[in-house]
């Protein structure tokens, strides 16, 4: 019984031992003296490890007396392995040095904008994505970021997402990973839903709002997303992610990599499945991808191979709810057939080339592929055979004009080409000049099936009703410079040259021949100065951007009347501070638009509403944002966005229903406000660190008045609206874990019931007022869901 009690006690000694000792230290750069944040701190034996912090400072806890051996490690420096013995006192400082290898920041740099670029832009790393990525998509992730205005089809950021900047739509705002651009050729825009969980994937995306720098790709025509993707990793790791919340939304994803091999080779990896219900009743998505990246890492090159995929099947919520739905039934959904889904998958390929030259230039080449395929399937009940090209079907002594139709509508295309660029550094670092560009092909087929029809006539499961290609050209050259004049003054010049040839042949959904082709050519100059003093940054540029139609531009007018390109004049003017602990961003823009496209409610000659050219108008407002660090425990940012959005002159066409003779009506309206473009947008967040693993976050976001449509009719707008997230994190150092982190998002915690999304469209009807007819406005929302929650639990290897 001694020897029992003897040895329980010796047990109880060591356990104690061990949960008591702690170490402290800081990691820093070896060649400057700075902190490294964000550096690994591992006890392989142990199974403990941590992350330095903004100072660069670590702490670990519950550690055994004696010698226990630490592995320092960061991104681009050799790893430090040094054994300590605790209880230890005194300074612990880990000096690295950095690696001889070529940055891997060059692949983005040519289309990126950096401090001495004179225009506005955000930069999101790495650890402000991880925060919010639960599972929601990279609209919802950037909804804090400044002027932006998340949406959601489904109500709950899952499944088809969007995002406005400065009132400008994805359709106008240009999106590249890596350099090489991702949006749709034809309609411009980019559909986040074809990329599930690609934020798990994403080292950091630069926001530039406005022109920008020249970039690849579609014109930016009010903001731009520049993504990079996941660096090199040194050491091995391992990753599982997995989440869950309201409305059955359930998130899995494992992350892996092989750390440096053999001082040159890694390879990383990571599989993903995301599922929701969705708010919206039936509005579920089913929604899964990879990403896969090998590279080799030499003192003068970098390889990259990098394939990603992404495969989505939702249920349809694009109808909206009707306003007379709006206070009593929320979640009802238009379609209630049970297989009225869209379908896609997009597979992309990317072989990318770093290279340094002697001491001064440096080259970029990619290669890309990109494959998508799919179609969304629709129940139409009593369908004219007329709209499928189909003759009416005579059954005994009856004739029979119509029929209840399945039928999909399918995308198949092709995209892939080429982007490059070089950059000379003078030995004084005076002169920083980048020449590149890029040729890029797309290759799409549009068509359309018949899958069941209740009465079939002469037809055969799978025939396509309307059957077109259409084949784009996009070639752009750009050189930027920026110069020193004299220490803290650059001067900075950007010329782009952008050609577009597009040809388009077949049969459109509406059973038009849409036989065509157009070309242009573009001159995009930028120009612009900064001027560094005492941590601040001034800086003004001006800048030119020239865009195209898009393709339903070109289908649904006539081709005698096709549209003309839109021009934006831009200019951007602002500070950039940081004084202690407090940094902030003031800028004041312009953005004058000439003949810019919108929706008039006019018609083409089959009945198809079709976008016009107005002539004059504008974009111009104040952006301020700010962070201040109060002390170790407490961090207040925000921003906040003031603007006016105007047409000088707008013509509305309203449909008439009110005679025999279908007609249209037209109201013409002078300085009015356009759709979608509030005049405040801002955001506040607070953050408490009560204990340095524990962070408690209330995130607020404020978006007034939005008009559906450019009359500014306050019976056609969307109600300003004020919601409140809480976000907990917590981050432990359990033993065998290089780290383990929970995060709890409660999003709209007050159960605010808006929407941030829309559409609306009037007519006039047979009625009782003076001229015998009466105006009739139909508004569509999208609402938001009210409070719901996310968990989440990380666990790294």
């Amino acid at each position: 019984m001694k020897k029992l009690v003897f040895g329980l006690a010796l047990c109880l000694a060591s356990i104690s031992a061990w949960a008591q000792q702690s170490l402290s230290g800081k990691v820093v750069d070896a060649s400057t003296g700075e902190a490294l944040v964000g550096a690994s701190v591992w006890t392989a034996k142990v199974g403990r490890g941590t992350v330095t912090d903004a100072q660069g400072e670590f702490t670990l806890t519950k550690l055994p007396s004696g010698l226990v051996e630490l592995s320092v490690s960061f991104l681009g420096f050799e790893t430090v392995n040094q054994t300590v013995s605790l209880p230890y006192s005194g300074d612990l400082i880990f000096k690295l040095v950095a690696k001889e290898f070529l940055s891997e920041e060059f692949v983005v740099s040519a289309t990126r904008a950096s401090s001495h670029t004179p225009t506005t832009f955000t930069n999101v790393d790495k650890s402000e994505i991880a925060k919010r990525n639960l599972g929601q998509d990279i609209p919802i992730l950037l909804q804090y970021t400044p002027s932006v205005v998340s949406y959601s089809d489904a109500g709950a950021g899952v499944g088809y997402t969007g995002l406005r900047i400065r009132g400008s739509d994805q359709t106008r705002i240009n999106a590249t990973v890596n350099g090489i651009p991702m949006n749709d050729a034809e309609s411009h825009g980019v559909f986040w839903v074809n990329m599930p969980d690609f934020a798990s994937s994403v080292d950091n995306v630069q926001i530039q709002r406005g022109v920008g720098t020249s970039t690849n790709g579609a014109a930016t025509f009010g903001a731009s997303l520049n993504f990079q993707t996941d660096t090199r990793q040194d050491d091995p790791y391992a990753q599982i992610d997995n989440s869950f919340g309201s409305f059955n939304t359930w998130r899995h994803t494992v992350k892996a990599g092989t750390g440096l091999l053999n001082e040159r080779f890694a390879v990383d990896a990571r599989l993903s499945k995301i599922t929701s219900d969705g708010y919206v009743d039936r509005a579920f998505s089913d929604l899964s991808s990879w990403f896969v990246s090998g590279g080799y890492y030499g003192e003068n090159s970098v390889i990259k191979l990098i394939a990603f995929s992404g495969k989505e099947q939702t249920y349809q919520s694009w109808w909206g709810l009707p306003e007379s739905k709006l206070e009593d039934d929320r979640t009802w959904n238009y379609y209630t057939y049970d297989n009225e889904t869209d379908n896609y998958q997009q597979d992309h390929y990317q072989f990318i080339y770093t290279g340094k030259v002697g001491t001064n230039w440096k080259t970029n080449l990619a290669l890309h592929y990109t494959y998508g395929r799919g179609y969304y399937e629709q129940y139409r009940e009593d369908d004219d055979f007329a709209s499928y090209g189909l003759p009416p079907v005579t059954i005994g002594d009856e004739t029979i004009e119509s029929t209840d139709i399945i039928r999909r509508r399918w995308l198949d295309n092709d995209f892939f080409g080429f982007v490059g660029s070089v950059n000379y550094l003078s030995d004084n670092g005076q002169l920083d000049l980048v020449l590149g560009g890029g040729a890029n092909r797309y290759d799409g087929d549009h068509f359309g099936e018949i899958i069941w029809a209740r009465i079939a006539g002469d037809t055969e499961i799978r025939d396509r009703y309307y059957d077109n290609n259409a084949v784009k050209d996009d070639r752009n050259i750009y050189a930027k410079a920026t110069y020193e004049v004299k220490p803290g003054l650059n001067l900075f010049g950007d010329l782009q040259v952008r050609g577009i040839d597009y040809s388009f042949a077949g049969v459109n959904d509406d059973q038009r021949i849409v036989d065509g082709q157009e070309s242009y050519t573009f001159f995009n100059p930028k120009f612009g100065f900064s001027y560094e003093s005492g941590g601040n940054t001034w800086y003004a540029s001006y800048a030119v951007a020239n865009r195209e139609p898009t393709r339903s531009d070109f289908t649904d007018n006539p081709i005698t009347e096709v549209p003309r390109p839109e021009r934006l004049n831009n200019i951007e003017a602002g500070l950039r501070a940081r004084a202690g602990r407090l940094s902030y961003n003031a800028n004041f823009y312009y953005m004058d638009y000439k003949d810019q496209l919108i929706l008039t409610g006019q018609i083409n000659d089959v009945g198809a509403y079709i976008r016009e050219n107005v002539a004059s108008s504008y974009r111009a407002g104040i952006e301020l944002d700010a962070a201040f660090q109060l002390n170790k425990a407490w961090t207040l940012g925000g921003n906040i966005a003031l603007s006016q959005n105007k047409i000088k002159e707008f013509t509305e066409y309203v449909d008439d229903y009110s005679t025999e003779e279908f007609q249209q009506e037209a109201f013409t309206y002078t300085d009015t406000d356009i759709a979608f473009s509030p005049n405040v947008v801002g955001s506040a967040i607070i953050e408490w660190k009560p204990v340095k693993s524990l962070s408690l976050n209330l995130l607020n976001k404020y978006v007034g008045k939005q008009y559906l449509d450019n009359t500014a009719n306050d019976g056609r707008a969307l109600d300003a609206f004020f919601t409140s997230d809480f976000r907990i994190s917590y981050a432990a150092q359990p033993r065998f874990f290089k780290g383990l982190e929970l995060n709890l998002m409660v999003n709209n915690i007050f159960n605010q019931m808006y929407e941030p999304n829309g559409y609306t469209f009037s007519y006039f009807v047979p009625g009782e007022g003076a001229s015998g007819k009466d105006l009739v406005t139909e508004n569509f929302y999208y609402p938001q869901a009210g409070t719901n929650f996310l968990l989440g639990l990380s666990l790294k290897f």
